[in-house]
């Protein structure tokens, strides 16, 4: 045998590959994520995050001077500028003056305005306007451009999404929310599935062994099959829309994995510690409350871990079962999409919200990740 005491397993490079392939899945869309919460719509429309440090190509729309600007030289009304005046420099490959042809000329060369004159464009985006007659309009002409410009990150998309006036109130109104949905959600089942846990793995009583089938036969029912007939029985019970009736919803989805996990832990524990409790008077209640609580921490801390991070980033649930005094379902997840706008677009928004609504999970995560192997490893070993 190779995997006898003082020699190293013949396939431990396979676990090896195997941890590193699944941390880089993780990382390189969260890293992608976090690149993008800090990058414009124009540079995420035309690159990938992982070109966010080199130049991108882009086709800018911009607007020279206004005619009020212009100068008479030798009989000439003229307007010069730069097209990038207040952006960062870049270089023009092709521009042109009309939507449908915006690649119609190189830097250099002189193109024939619809309200007469002439302009001339040049690589760093110098332009001279040049017409016999006085120009007219309010504002500048419209020059298409097809320009590389340099790398370019920014705090706006989180000022949007943060200190906007428009977006301030209900985001911060829908991150409280989410903590009143997430906090009594995270809880309750613990503290259900945790007698109920007890009882499964060290009380004998008739059909134990039916209730225990029942569990995990009810860890492959789909929640969605649940959504309606509940929804129906919280109305007809008046329980409504609200925050109760989330809270019940949470609770049930996720009691069947609570009792299972807490279950297979508790029933790996010692029996004589048990057993010597009993010797020693201690009632049902006490051995719960003072020896297995405190020991079957590492299950209680993985399972809220996962309870956790379901209910924050959940949003059918709260669709269905929730809408609070404004009569809207104001949630992280909810909030996240209303920002999207109508057409989905703003991808900068979308990336800037969500590492603003996993800040909180994250935190929760690494903060309980060392009980997380513990308590979901928890009664495969005996």
């Amino acid at each position: 045998m190779s995997d006898i005491a003082g020699t190293k397993p013949a396939l431990r490079w396979v676990v090896h590959a195997s941890v590193i392939f699944l941390v880089v899945l993780w990382v390189v869309p969260t890293l992608g994520l976090l690149i993008s919460s800090f990058r414009t719509a124009d540079q995420i429309a035309t690159s990938g995050w992982w070109r966010s440090l080199f130049p991108s190509e882009q086709n800018l729309t911009l607007r020279s001077a206004a005619p009020e600007t212009q100068v008479q030289e030798n009989g000439l009304y003229v307007i010069e500028g730069n097209l990038f005046e207040g952006e960062p420099t870049a270089k023009i490959s092709k521009w042109g003056v009309s939507s449908r042809a915006v690649d119609a000329f190189v830097p250099g060369e002189t193109a024939e305005l619809r309200r007469g004159g002439t302009i001339t464009v040049d690589a760093d985006g110098n332009y001279r306007m040049e017409n016999p007659e006085e120009f007219t309009g309010s504002r500048g002409a419209r020059v298409f451009v097809t320009a590389e410009l340099p790398p370019e990150f920014t705090l706006a998309n989180y000022h949007k999404v943060l200190l906007a006036e428009d977006s301030t109130d209900s985001m911060g109104r829908a991150f409280f929310n989410t903590l009143t949905v997430t906090i009594p959600a995270t809880i309750i089942p613990i503290l259900v599935a945790a007698f109920a846990a007890y009882a499964l793995a060290w009380m004998d009583f008739p059909g134990r062994a039916l209730l225990i089938a029942a569990v995990v036969g009810l860890l492959v029912v789909p929640l969605q099959l649940a959504l309606i007939p509940l929804l129906k029985f919280h109305l007809n019970i008046g329980i409504g829309k609200g925050y109760l009736g989330v809270w019940m919803a949470h609770t049930g989805f996720g009691m069947p994995l609570a009792i299972y996990l807490l279950r297979n832990y508790m029933a790996g524990l010692p029996r004589d510690l048990i057993e010597n409790a009993r010797v020693d008077g201690a009632t049902e209640f006490q051995i719960f409350t003072k020896l297995i609580l405190p020991l079957s921490f590492p299950a209680l801390a993985s399972f809220a871990i996962f309870q956790f991070l379901w209910t924050w980033n959940d949003l059918l649930v709260a669709k269905v079962f929730l809408i609070d005094a404004s009569g809207q379902t104001t949630v992280m997840t909810n909030r996240i999409v209303e920002l999207l706008g109508t057409r989905g677009g703003n991808w900068e928004i979308l990336a800037t919200a969500a590492f603003v609504s996993i800040a909180v999970p994250l935190a929760v995560f690494f903060a309980m990740q060392k009980y997380l192997v513990r308590g979901l490893l928890a009664g495969s070993v005996k």
